[in-house]
């Protein structure tokens, strides 16, 4: 359904975008795409399986939209925190809009949505610092959301020296 009065256009973003909450990154995507609604900030929708879906829980809230169909809703529960309907997915959405099915959108009002620079998740180029701390943090479920630091000290209990 395409009306001149009301343009949307669907193409993949050119950068890998994230989102951020509770100070988490809960997606990671070099597959998002961005859709440009007419006068509406664009809205860059990530593939599910590039999401955190263990933060999640759909609600019961709908919406419809008459130029992209039925959204179903999750809230976002993190360390403590709940956003409620922060993300939303057409599950099946109008033949038009066939590129975001199944695919996850979430509210800027809600959560951190940002580019980032190939070189910052790239693991042989230079890491921003803050980048790089972030992912190293417990998720939540009390892992770290990256491999561990090697350790830089010996552990309680080693052998002393000059014994």
């Amino acid at each position: 359904m395409t009306d001149p009065n009301h343009p949307i256009t669907i193409e993949p973003a050119r950068q890998r975008w994230r989102v951020r909450y509770a100070g988490h990154v809960i997606a990671d995507s070099a597959d998002a795409l961005v859709l440009r609604e007419a006068s509406y900030p664009p809205v860059v929708y990530f593939p599910r399986q590039d999401v955190s879906m263990e933060y999640m829980a759909r609600t019961e809230h709908r919406t419809h939209c008459p130029y992209k169909g039925d959204a179903s809703y999750y809230s976002l529960v993190m360390d403590g925190d709940l956003a409620e309907n922060a993300i939303w997915t057409y599950e099946t959405p109008i033949d038009d809009m066939a590129l975001i099915r199944g695919r996850l959108a979430f509210y800027p009002n809600l959560v951190e949505i940002y580019e980032v620079d190939d070189a910052e998740v790239n693991p042989h180029a230079s890491r921003s610092r803050i980048d790089e701390v972030i992912l190293h943090t417990d998720s939540g479920s009390g892992a770290s959301q990256r491999e561990h630091y090697k350790p830089n000290v010996s552990l309680p209990g080693g052998p002393l020296e000059g014994a």
